[in-house]
């Protein structure tokens, strides 16, 4: 369960990160209510998953999620660039992220 917890903690940070975008874009209510819930969930998940993962590997593997997240949306949505050392940067991230998943108890 702890490992589902931080799958969703992070991609609440992806929402949250996206409310940024909305915040600088827009600046409207629904755009700081989008940060601050994806934000506010993220941590909760994040804090409920950490009771049972190691620190570290939980907080890896929640930036990595973020992190790979906000990039792909960055690209899909947001039109940056899809430049083939970026995918490859984030593939790195990915497979990181899942050899320490492979590596935790």
């Amino acid at each position: 369960m702890a490992w589902i917890a931080l799958i969703i903690a992070g991609l609440g940070e992806v929402v949250g990160v996206m409310g940024i975008k909305q915040v600088t874009l827009r600046g409207n209510i629904a755009a700081y209510l989008l940060l601050g819930i994806g934000f506010l969930g993220s941590f909760s998940m994040l804090t409920y998953a950490m009771n049972t993962l190691p620190m570290g590997t939980a907080y890896a593997v929640w930036t990595g999620i973020g992190t790979v997240g906000s990039a792909l949306l960055g690209m899909f949505l947001y039109g940056e660039t899809k430049d083939w050392r970026r995918l490859v940067c984030i593939a790195l991230i990915l497979g990181s992220a899942a050899g320490l998943k492979l590596i935790s108890s």
